[in-house]
């Protein structure tokens, strides 16, 4: 009975799970090595490549394939100058396969090649390169020795660049050794899709080495800038400097001057990656005053006819606010409050707007969300429940303190302003391509009518004064009609009396077609918005508009007044 029992069992193997067991067996038998897939290249808007791939080389060794050991051993420590001892562990393991060193360069590969040794395999493989170095680092981002992205806009499309990797299938004997005569099954790998940005490497370059020479200027401890289109959130230039080496992102930006731990170290290299545009929150100060001068219109809590007069200060509940002009401004229209951006004006709007009316355009102008912006990592709001809001709260938030966003969601909120009410979603991606060149367009939400579209042109108008005839004049350019805002606003805590300065500008003031945003974080000396950020954007815009042809319109005389 048993020997029956077994026959029948061995019959139903080899009749049944014939297929089965033998692809069991072939698994046994075959030594997997992977192909990485060629990852997909990074454009800017007019086909520049930006991250590309460069060929290397893998080198590993299978034990049971090497013949003279110490030639192995003799001929990788010279070429790929490691020490013996590394090399030695790897070459004397009992394993399938040990990998030795990746992301070799090619010539060294060849090299090691051309010396036949029994047991050495030498694979070519894909090494991320970047062509402009430190170009866009925070915005484009790096892969890790895997080819995986990790930060920008390479962890952010990581499913399309990647592709599928690829493997070689070799024959092997029980004890690992390749059989003569078999040949090699090979799966191809699948190349990843291109990612067409927004970017315009002209543009970013310039802007970032406008924000150097004001960095260096200022001696300050960063500089923003971005350029967008206001209309589709097309972002044209992010710069974030100092910025780091893309082909080098594992080395600081600069010089340690004592010993940290490898966590300290990390810490350090995660500070240095950081993009300030989305990562970052700060308080706005007086840019934020074109959300409370919008919601203000919109409610008709005041109107173009509203007069104020400022005696210097403004006295809510138990405080007392001053204006940055002192003695006052005496009596304004609602223009000229935006014009001289006097904050006991504003107090006064805010506090007619009300917090429901205040907290309802932030909402609509985007502030109390990200705006969706295709990098990882976009912080939130920090900002005041609305229950927990009273006079004081309200007034310090209507001129932009008491609060926190990103650049991002400020410069995204002005766009809506000035597009005629539509709030875009900020992003870079264009569309990716992929081997065969088919196209796939990335698409957005948008929301329209977040606002009036009279509204908009009021306010459009009211910020081409700002620039004419108010604090904003160091933007003017002759020819062009510019619209902005200004804004230096104090750090926490303001008992270290440090500064962000700032300006949002946009041209043409009619149609506006380009906005751009510069932040100088804690610089020295005078800190002024309007006295050296409008003056960046100016000079931004005097370069890119002829190259981007926004023709000239316009000469509309300059003002003289100062601005907080």
């Amino acid at each position: 009975m048993i020997l029956m029992g077994l026959s029948f069992r061995v019959a139903y193997v080899m009749i049944f799970q014939a297929k089965e067991y033998g692809e069991k067996a072939q698994e046994i038998h075959e030594r997997e090595r992977k192909i990485k897939a060629l990852r997909g290249r990074i454009l800017d808007r007019n086909m520049e490549l930006l991250a590309a791939n460069k060929t290397v080389c893998t080198i590993s060794v299978i034990h049971n394939q090497i013949t003279d050991p110490e030639r192995v051993i003799d001929v990788l420590v010279k070429e790929l100058g490691l020490s013996e001892e590394y090399v030695r562990k790897r070459v004397e393991k009992y394993s399938s396969i040990e990998k030795i060193k990746t992301n070799v360069e090619k010539e060294i590969g060849d090299r090691i090649r051309e010396y036949d040794l029994d047991g050495v395999k030498v694979d070519e493989d894909y090494k991320r390169y970047y062509v402009y170095d430190s170009i866009a680092s925070k915005v484009i981002g790096f892969t890790g020795s895997d080819n995986q992205g990790i930060v920008g806009l390479e962890v952010a499309y990581d499913e399309y660049l990647q592709g599928e990797n690829g493997l070689i299938l070799t024959v092997t004997d029980a004890k690992g050794i390749e059989l003569e005569g078999t040949k090699e099954n090979r799966m191809e790998p699948v190349a990843g899709n291109d990612l067409v940005t927004s970017l315009d490497i002209n543009i970013q370059t310039y802007a970032t080495q406008l924000a150097y020479r004001t960095l260096e200027a200022k001696e300050a401890k960063s500089v923003s800038i971005i350029v967008m289109n206001p209309n589709n959130g097309e972002i044209l230039a992010m710069v974030n400097v100092p910025e780091y080496n893309l082909n080098d992102p594992f080395t600081l930006n600069y010089e340690l001057t004592g010993n940290v731990s490898e966590k300290e170290y990390q810490d350090l290299l995660n500070k240095m990656w950081r993009n300030s545009c989305i990562n970052d929150t700060y308080e706005p100060g007086s840019t934020f005053k074109m959300i409370t001068a919008t919601a203000a219109l919109e409610t008709g809590a005041a109107t173009l006819d509203s007069t104020y007069t400022c005696p210097g200060f403004k006295i809510v509940e138990d405080r007392r606010i001053r204006c940055h002009k002192t003695a006052g401004h005496g009596t304004q229209t609602f223009t000229q409050t935006v014009m001289n951006s006097c904050n006991p004006a504003f107090i006064e709007w805010g506090l007619r707007v009300g917090v429901d009316n205040f907290y309802l355009y932030m909402t609509k102008l985007g502030l109390m969300e990200k705006t969706g912006i295709d990098l990882p990592g976009e912080a939130s709001t920090i900002v005041h429940k609305k229950e927990n809001v009273g006079l004081v709260e309200l007034a310090t938030m209507s001129f932009g303190q008491s609060f926190q966003i990103t650049p991002m969601q400020l410069l995204r909120a002005a766009s809506a302003i000035i597009n005629g009410g539509t709030l875009v979603t900020p992003h870079f991606g264009v569309c990716t391509i992929d081997a065969d060149g088919n196209k796939n367009i990335l698409m957005y939400e948008t929301k329209e009518n977040v606002i009036d579209q009279s509204t908009c042109d009021t306010m459009k108008e009211i910020l081409h004064k700002v620039v004419a005839e108010g604090g904003g004049k160091k933007a003017y350019i002759e020819g062009y009609s510019i619209g902005g805002k200004t804004a230096t606003s104090q750090k926490l805590p303001r008992s270290e009396h440090k500064y962000i300065a700032s300006f949002i500008g946009f041209v043409p003031v009619e149609n506006p077609q380009l906005i751009a945003m510069c932040i100088i974080d804690e610089p020295t000396g005078i800190y002024y918005g309007g006295t050296i950020a409008a003056p960046v954007i100016r000079e931004l815009f005097e370069n890119i508009l002829p190259y981007l042809g926004i023709e000239k319109e316009v000469a509309v005389d300059g003002g003289n007044n100062e601005e907080n």
